[in-house]
């Protein structure tokens, strides 16, 4: 099951839930109990096609590792294409 991140309209708060795709409408607000929720575009951990994690810095997206200065935010992949 995937691990689903979802922001309440109503109050604001984010949450991340461990949910089967099929039951994401059953999903209410911790906080307020609200069902006005907006599923989130969440980033993922990718691994190299050897199966590991990429040993050099430079091959690693920003935020786990990549050089700062080269890094356009979150997720950019350190400015590369």
């Amino acid at each position: 099951m995937p691990i689903f991140e979802f922001e309440c309209l109503d109050c604001g708060q984010n949450m991340e839930i461990l949910i089967a795709n099929s039951e994401t409408d059953l999903v209410a607000c911790g906080s307020c109990g609200g069902k006005n929720l907006k599923k989130l575009l969440s980033a993922h951990a990718s691994v190299s096609p050897t199966g590991k994690f990429p040993e050099n810095a430079a091959d690693r997206c920003c935020g786990s590792g990549g050089p700062p200065s080269s890094c356009a935010g979150p997720g950019s992949c350190c400015g590369r294409a």
